[in-house]
C-alpha cells in the first residue's frame, strides 16, 4: 500500500473526480472548453448497506468493485483520480501564526507544533496539510498570517488510498468534501462581502455537514447526524412501510413551509402522518442549524448571515428552501451546481431535485479539469 499521503491542497491536471458516499458512488469527468467547462461523463451507482458506514469505508474490496463498475458504465479510462474525505472525519481550523516566518519556518511551525494543539488524537496518527491565506493584524497590533489547517487520521486516508489501489487507481488528489462543494459554487460565494457569511448546509444520506463560509473560507464546520435516511425512516414508519435505503419516496415529497398548528399538525400533515413525522426530523435539523449559526455569530458581532445554501442529496427536496426561510428568518436557496457551472446534462436522469447532490463530485471533477 502506498504510504505517501497525497496533499489536500495539491494540484493535478488529469484524471476524474470520484465521490464515495454511503448510498452511492458518483463519477464525473470534466474538461476545459473555451472559457468554461464541459461535462464529458457523469455516472452514479448505488452502494449496498454495510460498505460505507459512518463516514468510513468498511468493506474496501466491495467498494473497489463498485468504483470499477462505475468507471465501466461511464466508459472512462483513468489511472489517476481526485476524491474526498467526509467532513466528519476531518479537522479544519483557522490558526494565526507570526507573519515574519519564512515558508520553511511556517511549515515547521504549523505541521510540527501548531497541529498537535488542535488534534483530538496524537499528531503521529494524523495526516496534516495547510494553506496560507491572508494577513491580518490582531488586537495587539501584531501582524499575523492566517493559515487553514486540515487534518485527518492516517487510517482514514490510508483506507481511501488502499481502496482506490484495489480498483487499479492512484489517488492524485485527496481533499475534504466541503472544499469540493465550495469550489463548485465559488462564483456564487464571490457575491458576498467580507462581513457576510454564507451557511452551506450539505444534507447527505446519514448526516448533514454545516459550514459557515466567509470570503470563500470555511470558518466553522460541524456534522449533525441527521440526513435523508433519517427522514425516509420517519416517513416509512409513520406510513407503515418497510424501511428502505432508496429515498425515491422522499424525493417526491413537497415540504410545507407553513408553521405547525397546536398539536403539531398543519393542513397537510393533519391528513398525512408520514409528512408530520418527516417534518419533526426537519425540525430537529433546523434547531441544530440555528444553534450552529448562533454559536458562530456570538464569536464575531460584526458578521451577518447573508444566505443559507442547501446542497447534498437532500438539499433539493421540494420547497425545503421555503421551509428553512420561514423557520430561520434567513434567505435560503437550493444549489444547482449544473446551472452554476453552465453544464449540459441529461435532465431525465438527473432531475432538478437531485442536482444539489452533484456539487461534490463536480467540484472534484473541476479540480482535475
Amino acid at each position: 500500500m502506498v504510504k505517501n499521503f497525497q496533499k489536500f491542497f495539491s494540484k493535478s491536471n488529469k484524471g476524474v473526480g470520484i465521490e464515495l458516499a454511503p448510498e452511492r458512488v458518483n463519477i464525473a469527468q470534466l474538461r476545459k472548453q473555451r472559457q468554461g467547462l464541459k461535462l464529458d461523463s457523469l455516472t452514479s451507482v448505488p452502494v449496498p448497506e454495510g460498505i460505507f458506514v459512518d463516514g468510513q469505508i468498511t468493506d474496501p474490496a466491495a467498494m473497489a468493485e463498485l468504483i470499477q463498475q462505475a468507471l465501466a458504465e461511464s466508459k472512462i479510462k483513468a489511472s489517476r483520480v481526485a476524491t474526498a474525505v467526509p467532513g466528519r472525519e476531518s479537522i479544519i481550523r483557522l490558526i494565526p501564526v507570526p507573519a515574519e516566518l519564512d515558508d520553511k519556518e511556517l511549515r515547521d511551525m504549523v505541521l510540527n507544533h501548531e497541529a498537535g494543539l488542535y488534534l483530538p488524537y496524537p499528531r503521529e496518527e494524523a495526516d496534516v496539510d495547510y494553506q496560507k491565506l491572508g494577513y491580518k493584524v490582531d488586537e495587539d497590533g501584531i501582524e499575523k498570517v492566517e493559515v487553514l489547517l486540515v487534518a485527518t487520521r492516517k487510517d482514514i486516508t490510508d483506507s481511501y488510498v488502499s481502496t482506490f489501489e484495489q480498483a487499479g487507481l492512484q489517488v492524485d488528489v485527496l481533499e475534504i468534501s466541503s472544499f469540493a462543494l465550495i469550489r463548485t459554487i465559488r462564483e456564487k460565494l464571490r457575491q458576498f462581502g467580507p462581513q457576510e457569511a454564507a451557511v452551506l448546509v450539505d444534507i447527505e444520506f446519514d448526516s448533514t455537514e454545516i459550514a459557515i463560509i466567509v470570503n470563500g473560507v470555511p470558518k466553522f464546520t460541524r456534522t449533525v447526524p441527521i440526513g435523508t435516511y433519517q427522514m425516509q425512516n420517519a416517513l416509512s414508519k409513520a406510513m407503515n412501510l418497510p424501511t428502505s435505503r432508496d429515498t425515491e419516496l422522499l424525493q417526491g415529497m413537497v415540504i410545507p413551509s407553513t408553521p405547525m398548528e397546536d398539536g403539531g399538525k398543519t393542513g397537510v400533515t393533519g391528513v398525512n402522518p408520514g409528512m408530520a413525522a418527516m417534518m419533526r426530523v426537519l425540525g430537529e435539523l433546523t434547531d441544530e442549524l440555528r444553534r450552529s449559526i448562533d454559536f458562530y455569530l456570538n464569536q464575531d458581532e460584526n458578521l451577518e448571515v447573508a444566505e443559507i445554501m442547501l446542497a447534498g442529496s437532500g438539499g433539493g427536496l421540494g420547497q425545503l428552501n421555503d421551509f428553512f426561510t420561514q423557520r430561520l428568518s434567513l434567505p435560503t436557496t437550493q444549489i444547482d451546481p449544473v446551472g452554476a457551472l453552465s453544464l449540459e446534462i441529461d435532465e431525465e436522469k438527473y432531475p432538478l431535485v437531485q442536482r444539489p447532490g452533484l456539487g461534490i463530485v463536480l467540484g472534484l471533477g473541476m479540480r482535475e479539469a
